[in-house]
């Protein structure tokens, strides 16, 4: 059925009807009655978020390039096309070709965050297909969900038909050719030969027992031959992998409307709350003449007039300054910017920033975590008060007017005098600050324990915990030129009954969607009230998940997903933690945290290869 007459009746009723029109620059349309394996990659947010996120451009052009598959774009539409689409009886359509969504073979959704998965009920619904996989035929499509949130499949295992646990450079194609060789075949054996490939997880085929208390009594296979283990898969060489050089150009501006270099996965430093410097280990990076090359052909490919350097730690990237003296030599006559998200504290790096200066002012932004030094060092963060204080001083004189400084409330072994070094800190920022004018922005997130981190069996503060945090906190800061704001400890605690939930908690995931839990995400969209009910509906806890402490022998829902990192040295983190130990990064010394291949490893401590120096400086 071609639903291109419903779809144009319908967008002059909606805000930014360009959402869902598509015809970017850069779009790949693939004949339909080819014969070719029909992967629909979806994001569980607006095209705005998804369109900024480099790892649906990966896919989409890494997918697109085989001539065997067409890859197609879906987007959570927002509620007010919502609405329409359902008035008018319009399915789910993709951007290229408007086809629904319940024709293709394979829907991807890429999780990036976990309060996005009422979105992707809410998408699963209105491409006609039943939310759990058990009521979905065999002619529907494979529901596939990947991204980090897949670290913990078990909220959702009863929605997707798999999981993809790792990078999607890996082991994609042989899903692809897998499905390829098995379709028409019974789903389950479909599924069954899927789940040979390394990274792939068939919920199906693995059953959960519980105790009476609610913690799991065993978690095992239910089909022989099957692994016990689903081990994370990742791209052991970046400069190998593929990287979209013609990447498509949103038509409404997006997040990050600008070009994006991938420095490196990974990172070194090892801070224990991040779960991406965990599930993304060993750091890898992309040699400094791939990358300036990736730059051009992507600015002569799309027109954007702005670069940023994407990583979990830009300046740990070892060919940092080749790197950005080439990028400005390039961009400066062409005018286009170039977008530093963070910065090492020393002269290149602040005479760097003067000559970005020259053309536009900025802020700078750091990243305490805490506010007492204590407390940085049981988090592992690694810097001093004195890094931070130059570092300001450096940014201010090179010209920059605003700092902004990220923190968390709640962390493991937090004191309410840890809390007020924040606004300590603060004044003492502006006291060191050589020049008047200078204000400071302070942002402080709820502390959320994530799976596979040092920090994954700890209680979480409750939202009215967090309520006194920030409150305190904010109660020690008086001068104006300090302005604190903080994230909401409701929305955290579900954040954190999904992070760590079991297999059950997807059933209220499902009541709070029909509940009309929509983006909960956005903080305008987000009710609390929802989400407790849900829980309650299907007799759940929800402080169950989020503010209980773990037992150190329990099995954890995620046990039977590995990334690489053993429980061994997360559990002797988390020791490390309580007696506020200092971990060295990776280049410093190895920690034995169990990856293999571990390229970081092999160059330190082989002498150091080049782009792998054995130390690296301090930063901020």
């Amino acid at each position: 059925m071609d639903y291109s007459g419903i779809l144009d009746g319908i967008l002059g009723q909606v805000q930014k009807p360009a959402r869902y029109v598509g015809g970017e620059v850069n779009i790949v349309r693939k004949p339909w009655d080819a014969g070719l394996l029909r992967f629909g990659i979806a994001f569980p947010d607006v095209y705005e978020v998804g369109m900024s996120h480099l790892g649906l451009q990966i896919i989409y052009g890494l997918l697109n390039e085989r001539e065997d598959t067409l890859c197609e774009r879906f987007f959570a539409p927002w509620t007010d096309m919502e609405g329409a689409m359902r008035r008018a009886g319009l399915p789910l359509l993709s951007l290229e070709s408007a086809a629904p969504a319940g024709a293709f073979d394979i829907l991807g959704f890429t999780l990036q965050y976990e309060l996005g998965a009422t979105n992707l009920i809410n998408m699963l619904d209105l491409a006609g297909l039943p939310v759990f996989a058990a009521e979905r035929g065999e002619g529907a499509p494979l529901v596939c969900v990947g991204g980090p949130c897949a670290v913990n499949p078990e909220p959702l295992a009863e929605i997707a038909d798999f999981f993809y646990i790792g990078e999607g450079e890996v082991s994609l194609g042989r899903v692809i050719e897998t499905y390829r060789e098995t379709k028409g075949r019974p789903k389950r054996d479909v599924l069954r030969e899927l789940a040979e490939i390394d990274g792939i997880y068939v919920p199906r085929f693995y059953d959960a027992r519980y105790k009476e208390n609610g913690e799991i009594e065993r978690f095992a296979p239910n089909e022989p031959g099957v692994p016990e283990k689903i081990k994370r898969v990742y791209a052991e060489d970046l400069n190998a992998a593929y990287f979209p050089e013609r990447p498509v150009v949103p038509i409404v501006e997006a997040v990050h409307d600008r070009v994006s270099l991938e420095l490196f996965r990974g990172c070194i430093r090892g801070c224990r709350f991040c779960q991406a410097g965990y599930i993304y280990r060993p750091a890898r990076e992309r040699g400094a003449g791939l990358l300036l090359e990736q730059a051009r052909a992507q600015l002569a490919n799309t027109g954007h007039e702005e670069v940023s350097l994407l990583s979990l730690s830009t300046s740990d990237y070892t060919e940092f300054e080749r790197l950005s003296a080439s990028l400005l030599e390039f961009c400066a006559p062409r005018q286009v910017s170039l977008s530093l998200p963070s910065l090492r504290v020393d002269s290149f790096y602040m005479e760097l920033l003067e000559r970005l200066q020259a053309t536009r002012k900025s802020s700078v932004t750091f990243a305490p975590e805490a506010g007492s030094q204590k407390l940085r060092d049981a988090i592992n963060k690694g810097i001093t008060e004195s890094d931070i204080l130059n570092g300001a001083k450096m940014a201010i004189e090179s010209g920059v007017t605003r700092l902004k400084l990220y923190f968390m409330a709640g962390l493991p072994t937090e004191t309410d005098e840890d809390l007020e070094e924040i606004a300590e800190l603060a004044r003492k920022l502006l006291s060191a600050s050589p020049v008047r004018g200078i204000s400071i922005g302070i942002s402080a997130a709820c502390f959320v324990p994530k799976p596979h981190t040092p920090f994954q069996w700890e209680a979480q503060a409750s939202p009215a915990e967090f309520i006194r945090k920030h409150s305190l906190v904010k109660a020690k800061i008086r001068d104006r030129r300090v302005k604190y704001s903080y994230h909401d400890g409701k929305t955290a605690e579900v954040e954190g009954a999904l992070a760590r939930g079991d297999r059950r908690a997807g059933r209220a995931i499902v009541a709070a969607w029909r509940r009309g839990a929509r983006f909960d995400g956005w903080n305008d969209m987000f009710n609390y009230e929802i989400w407790r009910a849900a829980f309650e509906e299907n007799g759940l806890d929800i402080g169950f998940y989020a503010a209980r402490e773990r037992r150190a022998e329990e099995i954890l829902p995620w046990a039977h997903i590995e990334t690489g990192v053993s429980a061994a040295f997360l559990s002797r983190e988390r020791e490390r933690a309580y007696n506020r130990l200092l971990t060295p990064n990776c280049r410093e010394k190895c920690a034995g945290c169990g990856i293999d291949n571990c390229v970081v490893k092999k160059a330190a401590f082989s002498g150091g290869q080049p782009g792998h120096p054995v130390l690296t400086r301090r930063r901020v």
